[in-house]
């Protein structure tokens, strides 16, 4: 008999359905397991299933198995004795969470701690085991009716706003739902209690060694919406006195982080929030004196990616934090008190968005361009900085048998040279099935932000675009994270009084042409003449741009966009934003605004034109896509827009699985029919 082989496919959208996430390493206290999250999207519900995994670390004890069922499990916590694991039960829709405890070694029935009527975004044990703090928004009971008994919207009566910000992508209204830590007995014998009064957000929490305060960030100051700052606090476990105010405002501080002794603070810190874009730093605030000392600034990288739910990790007399670095997201270690330079512990072209330390054992979650991420390990002592050289094992392959079945195509790095002569850092994935000597549509890809930064990660909107026939170009232009803090800032504008730059749709503008020169000269297979451009948020914003600027592109798709940025600054869920990079507000230099704003230049356009927007995206509202979109139709242009409803600006990332499927449909079948 002859042995046959199956050739790969080639990934279509429907494959959105088929990527499996491993998130939220959490190593156990004695080093010997690490809890981790599954994430599955699931159809049939349209949503997504998340169930807790552990995976025993010595040889001989098995490979990584589910330790939950329902499906719904998120946010894994240890118990300090590593006997329990605490977690939250989330099922979809308006249900009540769960956070819910239990027993790892001798099995048994998990116990139902509390429950809540909303979501659970943060877990955390006190060091006795007896306690847990978690956070929650609270609703106001005048305004939402109390627990069980809704009020539907004609019920309610009006909201009151004092300040800018009262809304939050992803989350609604926030005024009146403010986030706060609450303390719950671990046993469950008594309800929550919220340790963070008033009408503030927080967020957090981080126990102190002895268990008799907690650590957290919230900006609880009468301009916390004028100046965007955000403080460090202590409150006593049982609430009581008021919260101490540990900085004195100005800056943005964020995931405290105790030292074993108890006597110093860790945390991420932006020096200032109204200057964006700035490196997030990691700092080291003592607490008796209330010096504060930065230990990364030599480093010149971001050291805190949006999201990150984990604070600077004590190892000994070091902290470890991630960074990124051109095209990458590494782990380094540093010096708690500032002496010598930052260290790598885990490099190389890949991106470890979650890692966990404890006894010696550090987990990560590493992705690469083939991979939506795997759990490593490898060992890293505490009183040895040389063990972060030690060998890594992966402990999972949960993602393998997509990338067995599907044929992924591979980037290829290249260095583009803006119209100054600037280098940026391109990427390029070659149609699949691409014969010599033929060229092929090909598709330029902006991301948002704008600081932030593509790389060595997966994704599937690249993959997909490859497996549908066309080339893929992307890049990091100016503006992006992952480069010096110079690089990020070239894009603030003229008028601005430290740092001033172009403005977005300048320098940025150039170098993603440049990445299309460049590339078009280098391989063969792109053909100048059917060429694309797409991209989200900033992305689409950069799309929005280019149409306006140059008929290079043949077809462009704007999603989720930012096209007129005075209205943007008064109608996004993040006042201030534009602000911050035009360095004077929308009211005193309407010029500027108006100047960087796509919709100034839309005569221009005349390249067909794909207009996405979700109908609930707070982030760059619906009226960014309408006002677009009139204005090419009233020219007698020929835009289509699509509205996605019950979506937010996350869409592409964590919408419904259905919604994500549909999307990439409709964009591939928009290029399929221009190009």
């Amino acid at each position: 008999m002859t042995a046959t082989t199956t050739t790969p496919a080639l990934m279509v959208p429907a494959d959105i359905a088929r990527l499996r996430q491993v998130a939220d390493p959490q190593v156990s206290p004695a080093g010997s397991a690490v809890a981790f999250t599954v994430s599955d999207p699931d159809l049939e519900s349209n949503s997504y299933r998340h169930q807790i995994w552990l995976a025993p670390l010595g040889l001989a004890d098995g490979g990584p198995q589910p330790f939950t069922g329902q499906g719904h499990e998120v946010l894994p916590r240890w118990s300090p004795d590593g006997r329990r694991l605490a977690f939250v039960s989330a099922p979809p829709g308006d249900g009540p969470a769960e956070i819910c405890i239990l027993p790892v070694a001798t099995g048994g029935e998990r116990i139902v701690v509390c429950s809540w009527h909303g979501p659970v975004t943060e877990l955390a044990w006190s060091p006795d085991g007896s306690r847990l703090a978690f956070v929650a928004r609270e609703p106001d009971a005048g305004q939402y009716g109390k627990p069980g008994q809704p009020r539907e919207g004609k019920d309610m009566p009006p909201r009151r706003l004092t300040r800018l910000i009262y809304r939050l992508n992803g989350a609604g209204w926030t005024i009146d739902r403010p986030s706060r830590i609450f303390v719950v007995p671990a046993d469950g014998s008594a309800a929550p209690r919220s340790v963070t009064p008033g009408p503030f957000q927080a967020d957090g929490p981080a126990w102190s060694p002895d268990g008799s305060k907690i650590a957290f960030t919230s900006a609880r100051h009468d301009s916390w919406d004028l100046d965007l700052a955000n403080d460090l606090w202590l409150v006593a476990a049982d609430g009581t006195p008021e919260p101490e105010r540990l900085t004195d405002g100005g800056a943005l501080y964020a995931r405290p982080s105790w030292s074993p002794d108890g006597r110093r603070l860790a945390y991420y810190v932006n020096p200032t929030p109204l200057e964006h874009p700035r490196h997030r730093q990691v700092g080291v605030l003592d607490l008796s004196s209330r010096q504060q000392r930065v230990l990364t600034a030599g480093l010149d990288r971001n050291c805190q990616l949006l999201g990150l739910l984990t604070g600077p990790c004590w190892i000994g007399d070091r902290l470890l934090f991630s960074a990124e670095d051109s095209g990458n997201v590494h782990l380094y270690q540093a010096k708690a008190d500032g002496t010598g330079k930052p260290e790598i512990i885990v490099g190389g072209d890949r991106w470890v968005p979650e890692w966990s330390w404890a006894a010696g054992t550090l987990a990560f979650v590493a992705a690469t361009p083939a991979s939506t991420g795997e759990l490593v390990v490898k060992s890293l002592s505490a009183a040895d900085p040389q063990d972060g050289e030690s060998e890594e094992r992966a402990l999972t392959g949960l993602t393998q048998p997509f990338a067995d079945a599907i044929s992924l195509g591979s980037p290829q790095r290249f260095v583009a040279r803006s119209a100054d002569g600037s280098e940026v850092e391109c990427w390029a994935i070659p149609p699949a099935g691409a014969r010599p000597g033929e060229k092929y549509p090909t598709l330029l890809n902006v991301h948002g932000g704008p600081f932030t930064q593509y790389g060595n990660r997966f994704m599937d909107e690249f993959q997909l675009e490859a497996a549908a026939g066309f080339g893929v170009l992307y890049s990091n232009p100016r503006g992006s994270s992952g480069y010096s803090e110079q690089w990020g800032r070239a894009v603030r504008w003229p008028e601005c009084e430290s740092d001033p730059g172009t403005g977005w749709g300048s320098v940025d503008f150039a170098d993603v042409m440049a990445c299309v020169d460049t590339a078009s000269e280098r391989f063969d297979w792109i053909d100048p003449a059917r060429l694309g451009i797409l991209g989200g948020s900033y992305g689409g914003y950069m799309t929005s741009w280019a149409v306006g600027h140059t008929d290079r592109f043949k077809a462009a798709c704007s999603e989720r966009a930012c096209n007129n940025l005075t209205t943007m600054e008064h109608s996004a869920d993040i006042a201030g934003f534009v602000r911050s990079y035009v360095g004077r507000d929308h009211l005193s230099a309407p010029e500027a605004y108006a100047r960087q704003s796509p919709v100034t230049y839309v005569k221009n356009m005349t390249t067909p034109l794909l207009i996405l927007h979700s109908e609930d995206d707070l982030r760059c509202p619906i009226a960014q896509a309408e006002e677009l979109f009139v204005a090419l139709r009233l020219l007698g242009r020929e835009p289509v827009m699509v509205r996605f409803p019950a979506e937010n600006h996350e869409l592409s990332r964590g919408g419904s699985p259905r919604h994500r499927i549909m999307r990439a449909n409709l964009i591939l079948d928009w290029f399929r029919e221009r190009l």
